[in-house]
């Protein structure tokens, strides 16, 4: 478990570094809002991409050597992104890290695995606290680095972080047993299968969906929308991400509450957060505050809700975990990247407070769906 934790916090940060950095990234490049919200749309798009056609791979080999060839490549990857040229080579590198680092959606089946059903919830909790404790890592450094030194070096030391941690990944990272022998393009087919079977899996996808464009377009703006309206720059919004450390509190006792009282009431809990969260927002136009407490609330309800949903798919078939897992994946990432892209349209076209109202609607769905599947 610690070795999985600390792997899961390294290769949680791979396509959180540029959140903050962006309004550097843009200033360089002299690219528009508009245009420098490719790089976070194809990094999150990269991702999604490596969720569905790479994750499931966990099922049919041994996830040891799926996890160590794309922990090694997300390092080039990262390298790459920090020799970037312009809006273009950095948005494709932002893809290339996004397909290689998605690595950490085959370390949760994995603790699924181990951990006993009784404990499931917990165990699954701690090692997303650690991926929720790197993204903060990487947003706060991100912020940091690119105001002292520039955003290249973020993408370096972030490089040097898991070439520390391969190491022990070739020494100690267990192997796993295959849990099928489909072939590749029945496995890939096996996903959509899951989906129509289980009833909650297509609960979760939704909710994950909409909830992920919240999250993601809250991310994909925040550091162009400081440089905008008040003038502040990456540090800051780097800075912003320091609140999130609440919704980590949140992940392990998400994971207990689950065990002993089921998901509904924490996924319930979590998106009124999401609508809480963007009702503080609004206020960020005029108030800087109201972001960084916006914010907080944001990541303790993703965290809530992320745990419960994660755990209840990663439950339904234990041959089929990582594409499980796949499929949970797809609804956060595609969520992420569809918000980065709206958000970023909406806060060029037509301010922040679209971006907060377009948002709060999606929630607000998520809730419906929610409750709609609560009265079946």
């Amino acid at each position: 478990m610690l070795l999985l934790t600390a792997t899961t916090f390294a290769a949680a940060g791979g396509i959180h570094y540029q959140t903050p950095m962006l309004g550097a990234m843009a200033a360089e490049f002299g690219a528009e809002a508009a245009t420098i919200g490719w790089v976070p749309t194809l990094t999150f798009s990269g991702f999604l991409v490596g969720i569905v056609l790479l994750v499931p791979l966990g099922d049919r080999i041994d996830k040891r050597r799926l996890i160590i060839a794309q922990h090694c490549a997300t390092i080039v990857a990262l390298l790459a992104a920090g020799a970037a040229t312009g809006v273009a080579t950095a948005a494709a590198s932002g893809f290339l890290i996004g397909l290689c680092a998605c690595y950490a959606q085959n370390i949760v089946p994995m603790v699924a695995e181990l951990a006993p059903p009784a404990g499931r919830g917990r165990a699954v909790g701690t090692v997303l606290t650690a991926l929720f404790l790197g993204i903060l890592f990487a947003r706060i450094t991100g912020g940091i680095v690119a105001a002292q030194l520039g955003w290249r070096w973020m993408y370096v030391l972030g490089a040097g972080l898991l070439t520390l941690i391969a190491p022990a990944l070739l020494a100690r990272l267990p192997h796993s047993t295959p849990k099928t022998t489909l072939a590749y393009p029945e496995l890939l087919a096996s996903m959509l299968s899951l989906a129509r079977v289980h009833a909650d899996m297509r609960r979760v996808v939704a909710i994950q969906l909409l909830l992920g464009i919240c999250y993601g377009g809250f991310w994909a703006t925040i550091a162009t929308m400081l440089l905008q309206t008040h003038g502040l720059g990456p540090q800051v919004a780097g800075l912003i991400a320091i609140p999130g450390a609440a919704g980590v509190l949140i992940t392990r006792p998400a994971g207990r509450w689950l065990d002993l009282y089921g998901a509904g009431p924490i996924v319930r809990v979590g998106i009124a957060l999401f609508i809480a969260a963007y009702a503080v927002f609004a206020f960020g136009v005029w108030w800087v505050a109201a972001l960084a407490v916006g914010a907080a609330i944001l990541d303790c309800g993703l965290r809530a809700t992320m745990v419960a949903n994660q755990t209840v798919v990663n439950s339904l078939a234990a041959d089929a975990r990582s594409r499980s897992n796949t499929v949970f994946g797809v609804s956060v990432w595609s969520g992420n990247a569809a918000g980065a892209f709206i958000a970023s349209s909406a806060l060029a076209h037509s301010g922040w407070l679209a971006v907060c109202a377009i948002s709060a609607l999606a929630a607000a769905l998520a809730l419906g769906v929610q409750l709609r599947s609560m009265r079946r």
